[in-house]
């Protein structure tokens, strides 16, 4: 199995294990203030950005980010939300060399973007209703950063989740 493959079984499990069994503004707001402080402790220059599909309940923008990261951010989460996969795992699956989808998606660069650090928030009961996404570091630590920080709200094993370092 290709690291590729072995990354994308591994997406797939996280995927499959991180459920929440409710969501709300409490949620998405604590959610939310844990992703800012590991990049405030860590000094990442991210965006944060949690939501369901009609409204975003929590965002953040550190000290180093940009206006370009939020503009990633709201690319990631159209693709997170038109695939219904995390955004990396749409970009390994693609795998383009300049994180365009194909043009035979249909999908215009200037809202979609295959680049990690989008995650679905699935609910146990209704499928996914929104998604955690970061923007400003490269593609798997920004996917690496939402998944540590949804395995800790949620309780689980991050360890045994963990993509394996590059």
């Amino acid at each position: 199995m290709t690291s590729i493959e072995n990354d994308l079984a591994l997406i797939r499990g996280q995927e499959a294990a991180i459920v929440f069994e409710r969501f709300d503004e409490e949620q998405a707001f604590l959610l939310g203030v844990r992703l800012r402080e590991h990049a405030v402790r860590d000094g990442l220059p991210i965006v944060i950005d949690v939501r369901t599909w009609d409204r975003a309940l929590f965002f953040a923008a550190l000290p180093g980010s940009t206006e370009a990261n939020a503009d990633w951010v709201r690319r990631k989460v159209n693709t997170v939300r038109r695939l219904g996969r995390s955004s990396y795992r749409a970009a390994l699956e693609q795998n383009t060399p300049d994180g365009l989808f194909p043009p035979r998606h249909g999908l215009d660069p200037k809202d979609f973007v295959l680049a990690g650090g989008s995650f679905p928030i699935r609910l146990a009961a209704a499928g996914i209703i929104g998604c955690v996404t970061i923007s400003g570091l490269p593609q798997r630590q920004d996917h690496a950063v939402v998944v540590e920080a949804l395995c800790a709200h949620l309780g689980l094993d991050h360890a045994a989740l963990a993509l394996p370092a590059e």
